[in-house]
């Protein structure tokens, strides 16, 4: 055999087999490696907005957390400002009612005062009409002489 003939047939063959793997076997093999550089640069970008969007995510949890921090500051500060003006409040019905329980007392007080004082009075005109019955050794008439008993009494 000659080994132009052999050389000849091999490139031939090989020129077939490469117009055959670029016509058959290349297009695919480049579709698949380009679909998957696709995917890998859509999940590249993806990856980078998930990135974004986490740093984003995570600043607007660390304000909302700064402002719920605010808020829950001021609603302790308005309870405790309740509180004090309940306490102010309740301390003021309390002296209001204390005062009232004293003047009701001093009022009760008074008249219970001055009901012991009209008795001690009455006893101690009885008891002069007694030493005055015997000094003078006779009886006198309560119901008559009404008028110096009463006049004795309001001297007293």
């Amino acid at each position: 055999m000659n080994m132009n003939a052999t050389i000849l047939g091999q490139t031939i063959a090989f020129i077939i087999f490469v117009w055959f793997c670029m016509k058959y076997v290349w297009p695919p093999i480049m579709a698949a490696i380009e679909s998957r550089q696709k995917e890998i640069a859509e999940g590249l970008s993806s990856a980078e907005r998930a990135k974004k969007d986490l740093a984003l995510a995570q600043n607007n949890a660390t304000e909302q957390l700064k402002e719920a921090k605010l808020q829950s500051a001021q609603i302790v500060e308005l309870a405790n400002k309740r509180k004090a003006q309940i306490i102010e409040d309740a301390t003021r019905e309390a002296q209001a009612e204390r005062e009232k329980i004293l003047a009701q007392a001093q009022a009760e007080i008074e008249a219970e005062r001055n009901r012991v004082r009209e008795e001690l009075r009455k006893q101690v005109a009885a008891l002069a009409l007694v030493g005055a019955e015997k000094i003078l050794e006779r009886q006198i008439d309560a119901a008559a002489n009404s008028d110096i008993v009463e006049k004795v009494v309001a001297e007293l």
